[in-house]
């Protein structure tokens, strides 16, 4: 029996989960008053969370349809932004926004490392075996792996909170934590080689990476 070779995705993963960030961005640059104040800063925002909410549900969408499937991570992922989007609007406070990858990021890193601690890879469950040849330690490697950085960029994102302001702080989101997400990404290439990943699925570490827009 032939096996079945895998569709190929590209980048359209990694668009499925930076697109609605830009989404945000482009909204809200075009929204915000060039004189700044209180009342046309909080109307952008709003507008670029409305943008922001229905960019994530048609990206979740698009990625059932190209893809067949919507990974675990995916779902929890909109399903945050949806709702800290939600209460952004209500409550008319930004913080919100800024708030739902710290929330994103501790939970996939506390729930990883907790996997990890009694010996289950749950990294493997939520991207849905997605290396071929990869072993079970490998796996238990990339779940702990994964949740430590998980944990630095929570860490990260209060920290910038904190010291930036609303639109330095939403480009750091596309200029700092997206180059950090692939340059971790590439240093496990090795580990994972050694535990079993197949050479020509290199490629797809990249793609396949778990979520941190």
């Amino acid at each position: 029996m032939v096996a079945e070779e895998k569709p190929k995705t590209g980048w359209l993963n990694i668009l499925v989960d930076y697109g609605p960030l830009l989404v945000f961005l482009g909204v809200y640059k075009f929204a915000a008053p060039d004189g700044g104040g209180t009342f046309g800063e909080i109307t952008a925002v709003i507008q670029g969370t409305i943008a922001f909410m229905i960019a994530a549900v048609i990206a979740l969408g698009f990625s059932k349809w190209k893809f067949g499937k919507i990974s675990p991570m995916l779902m929890l992922s909109t399903a945050l932004i949806v709702g800290f989007g939600a209460l952004t609007i209500w409550l008319r406070d930004e913080r919100f926004i800024q708030i739902k990858p710290t929330a994103i990021y501790l939970f996939f890193g506390v729930v990883l490392l907790i996997g990890y601690i009694r010996g289950k890879a749950l990294l493997q469950t939520l991207l849905e075996a997605a290396f071929e040849g990869l072993d079970r330690e490998g796996w238990l490697k990339l779940s702990r792996n994964w949740g430590v950085f998980f944990l630095a960029l929570a860490g990260l994102n209060e920290v910038l909170r904190a010291q930036l302001s609303f639109e330095s702080w939403l480009w750091a989101k596309l200029w700092v934590f997206m180059p950090l997400s692939f340059l971790f990404t590439f240093t496990q290439i090795p580990m994972l080689m050694r535990h079993g990943l197949a050479l020509e699925e290199k490629e797809d570490v990249v793609k396949d990476e778990p979520p941190t827009a």
